[in-house]
């Protein structure tokens, strides 16, 4: 073997044998043990970044490693092609979606093959193609002949400047989550599913995923938003327009004394009948349409209403009680109304004190101490009811039992269940996306397109003039025949978290072309064993998916009930900033290839100069790789100066998978030195000539030492690996290895090279799932005729963990007065003797009395003496 180590010469080596030899491409096999790994499928934005480099790291290490523990493993990749993006991005280069999509997908698809990532290929595949989307369209289908689907006018999220409907979950803080804009509220005939249908059991099974973060259920518990309340009825005192009356839901019926107002939402129908002839209340409903409508941005923002002149009658009181339209309602939460308690609910206290409504105390403190002082603030604590007639003095649970009961006497009120969670809005107005498959009658009315007519192909070569979708804007397209009739095609798309939800299941059928997916194959390999990706995704993609995969089960697709066994969610990637600020106010951000660093003696950065020019810049810490911040590392650039085996083992050295990883080039550079180190052991050990063959009852000490080390490193990694999934902690152990195979080197004799053999083979094979390429061509080097990407996952000689000699503490009272070498399992009598002569310990027993002698065995011998 060469004496140097070429990363890029060691890589082309290892990626033509894997690409030659189809290694990663698996069938079914019912005799194996089958493990299905996958991450998260990339957006083809054009080139990757070193999140997706840490994600596919995470995901084809624990492929490789259970691959080496011979199960049949299946880690497949694919491309998740749709969305705005790509319209942006076509406006911009003044291209087609399509056409700047797949030149991304083959650029993305060589970056991660200059990594050596172990895909199977052959399972590829791209949501824009027609071949995925058609069984999403059957599937939609097949969901609105179940009645799983419908069409109506909603008030939706609008996005102004991306042009389209957002669902709830995509509203970050009252914005868009990809342009950033303020959302406003808006009125379109839009497509539902009905996840609400499982809300049940997407809370209860989340029970079943031990090996999710807890941190993901919670998030998951709490946006489906189960709680128990009481429906109440609320009676107008004088109905308007045929409307009677309306219901509220509240889970605190034991506050409903307190009741001073009612609030209902700007849509709600008394709002818009009385806006008919109301110019103010007209214009307050058009600008609440306006606000943002995020439940924590409403709550936040400054309260505004108008008491409307109506009244409703108190349930139980009687009493009237004042109607107002209020800005922090939302009609689509519950029955878009509430029964306003400002004594005792924060927003509704706001609101009072704006326009000097009343305010009724009718919870009090359960312990007397408790401040309590309504004047400054609602008491939204659970209590004792006070001035609320016959229920005085009944705690929380007692108040909403007998509360409900009487409702339900007078026929006001029930005990109800309500989810926070809303049925999936998925249609969008933009272009680039999978055609609904649903037709528009002449008279009316939709009926889905059917199977015969499907996909319904999205036009690929268009131009985008970036006002409005290229589909919406072709009467040509519009125009189908059905049964000899003219129709319409539906001109929406999905939203792309309908991709998204199912191509995990369509990597088990990939080439299917007969149906959705091949139930077999997809029962074999489902669920997926492994999942990775970012917790951002908690109650996106990852609830989205999860309910998709109870539709096919229920469909008969599938047999499981979640589609994700484990779930590990990795951490961010960190890099530092750099940049200047102008005097105009505006800041220029330096990427960190284009800084020359000077550093104190423990490698801190304390001055950052442009390297071209030479100039001073700010340093600005560390935080998320992104655009805007420039501080992106070209994982290509890292590859080419450092080959991917060292990128690969950085990001798995530098954190834990699930913890933030800071980027920088020292850890980079030591992670290429640890290879070096590692080629040149190996080089020095062939050198010194052939190993003889291993003989393990005569070993010296020094010997027993480091094969001890070795089987000691190939058991904690493995708990690394398998169990803990702390990468960085098996990467450690492994340098220790190396470390103590250098330290004790002696390769006078073909005995000292047989342990010292050992110890290397097992150091490749616990690294190669880390550092593939360099692992598989020292293999080989080593004389092996197998690849080591087939090679068995070491087993560990309980034997060699056996300590020959053991080292005891020896005490006097309780501190330490010496320490023995003797042989291991020495009896605790020996152990007393030589403890006792032991010359040191009798400087503190001469004299005395020896009352009592603590032996524990191979550890310590404890003499009690005065």
């Amino acid at each position: 073997m060469e004496e140097q180590y070429h990363p890029s010469t060691v890589e082309k080596i290892a990626q033509e044998y894997w690409k030659d030899s189809h290694c990663f491409e698996v069938t079914e096999d019912p005799d194996k043990e089958k493990f299905y790994c996958l991450a998260m499928f990339p957006y083809p934005s054009g080139k990757l970044h070193m999140g997706h480099v840490r994600n596919y790291t995470i995901t084809d290490v624990i492929s490789r490693y259970q691959r080496m523990l011979g199960k049949n493993v299946l880690h497949p990749m694919g491309w998740d092609a749709f969305g705005l993006p790509a319209e942006n991005a076509a406006i911009q280069n003044n291209t087609a979606p399509a056409k700047w999509t797949y030149s991304n997908i083959d650029y993305m698809k060589q970056q991660l093959n200059s990594l050596g990532f172990g895909f199977d290929w052959k399972r590829e595949l791209a949501t824009c193609q027609p071949s995925y989307y058609k069984w999403e369209q059957w599937f939609f289908t097949r969901l609105y002949e179940k009645g799983l689907v419908y069409k109506k006018m909603a008030t939706v999220n609008w996005d102004p400047i991306d042009q389209t409907v957002l669902a709830n979950e995509q509203v970050v803080d009252g914005k868009g989550w990809r342009s950033g804009a303020v959302v406003e509220r808006k009125e379109i005939p839009q497509w539902f599913i009905k996840i609400t249908d499982y809300a049940e059991e997407l809370l209860s099974s989340l029970d079943e995923l031990p090996n999710w973060p807890e941190q993901v259920k919670t998030m998951q518990r709490n946006w489906i938003g189960k709680s128990k309340g009481v429906e109440i009825n609320f009676d107008l005192s004088n109905p308007i327009e045929g409307i009677k009356g309306f219901d509220v839901y509240t889970t605190r019926p034991d506050t409903l004394m307190g009741v001073t107002y009612v609030s209902i939402a700007a849509e709600h129908p008394i709002a818009l009948a009385l806006a008919k002839d109301n110019a103010e209340l007209s214009e307050f409903i058009k600008d609440c349409k306006k606000q943002s409508v995020s439940e924590a941005d409403m709550s936040a923002a400054e309260k505004r209403g108008i008491d409307t002149g109506l009244t409703a009658v108190h349930p139980l009181s009687n009493e009237p009680v004042a109607i107002w339209v209020a800005n922090y309602v939302l009609m689509d939460y519950g029955s878009g109304a509430v029964m306003a308690v400002p004594a005792h609910d924060e927003r509704d206290y706001e609101f009072a004190q704006k326009f000097n409504l009343d305010i009724k105390q009718v919870i009090k403190p359960t312990k007397p101490d408790d401040d309590c002082d309504i004047s400054q603030e609602a008491y939204t604590e659970k209590g004792i009811l006070v001035n609320s007639g016959e229920f005085n003095g009944l705690d929380f649970q007692q108040a909403f039992d007998a509360i409900a009961q009487k409702l339900n006497a007078l026929g006001k009120g029930k005990v109800t269940t309500n989810f926070r969670l809303r049925d999936w809005g998925v249609s969008r107005q933009r272009y680039w996306g999978t055609p609904i498959p649903m037709f528009n009658l002449p008279e009316g009315g939709e009926i889905a397109v059917p199977f015969e007519k499907l996909p319904v192909l999205l036009p690929e070569d268009v131009e985008m003039d970036g006002v409005q979708s290229p589909i919406k804007a072709d009467a040509d397209w519009r125009k189908a025949t059905l049964d000899g009739k003219a129709v319409e095609h539906e001109t929406d798309t999905f939203d792309t978290f309908m991709e998204s939800s199912w191509y995990y299941a369509r990597y088990t059928s990939a080439d299917l072309e007969s149906a959705m997916l091949d139930p077999n194959k997809a029962n074999y390999w489902l669920p997926v064993d492994q999942y990775v990706g970012g917790i951002e995704h908690a109650i996106l993609h990852l609830l989205y998916a999860r309910f998709f995969h109870k539709l096919m089960r229920d469909e008969g697709l599938v047999e499981c009930d979640e589609p994700f066994k484990s779930l590990l969610c990795q951490g961010m990637v960190l890099a530092e900033t750099y940049f200047r600020k102008n005097a105009d106010g505006s800041t220029d951000w330096f990427n960190p290839s284009d800084v020359t660093l000077e550093k104190d003696d423990k490698g801190k950065p304390i001055k950052a100069t442009l390297t071209a020019t030479g100039e001073i810049v700010e340093i600005g810490g560390t935080t998320k790789m992104s655009k805007s911040k420039n501080n992106g590392v070209d994982p290509q650039t890292a590859v080419g100066q450092y080959g991917a085996d060292t990128v690969r083992l950085f990001t798995m050295f530098a954190a834990p998978p699930t913890q933030t990883l800071e980027w920088n080039d020292a850890g980079v550079e030591g992670a290429s030195r640890f290879l070096r180190r590692l080629w040149k052991t190996v080089h020095g050990h062939l050198a010194a000539g052939e190993p003889a063959t291993l003989n393990t009852s005569n070993l010296t000490q020094v010997q027993q030492d480091l094969r001890r080390k070795t089987h000691e490193t190939i058991a904690k990694v493995s708990d690394d690996y398998g169990v803990r999934q702390q990468f960085n902690t098996a990467v450690a152990a492994v340098m220790e290895l190396l470390n103590d195979v250098n330290k004790y080197a002696d390769r006078s004799t073909g005995e000292t090279l047989a342990v010292e053999r050992e110890a290397i083979e097992a150091a490749i094979l616990l690294l190669a799932p880390v550092a593939p390429h360099i692992s598989h061509v020292l293999w080989e080097t080593l004389g092996h005729t197998d690849s080591v990407v087939n090679a068995q996952w070491p087993s560990i000689d309980q034997a060699a963990l056996v300590k020959s000699n053991v080292t005891i503490v020896i005490q006097v009272n309780g501190k330490v007065r010496a320490k023995i070498d003797v042989a291991n399992n020495t009896s605790k009598e020996e152990l007393e003797t030589i403890a006792k002569q032991d010359e040191n310990v009798q400087k503190f027993t001469d004299g005395k009395t020896i009352r009592k002698v603590i032996v524990i065995p191979n550890k310590l011998v404890n003499i009690v003496a005065n």
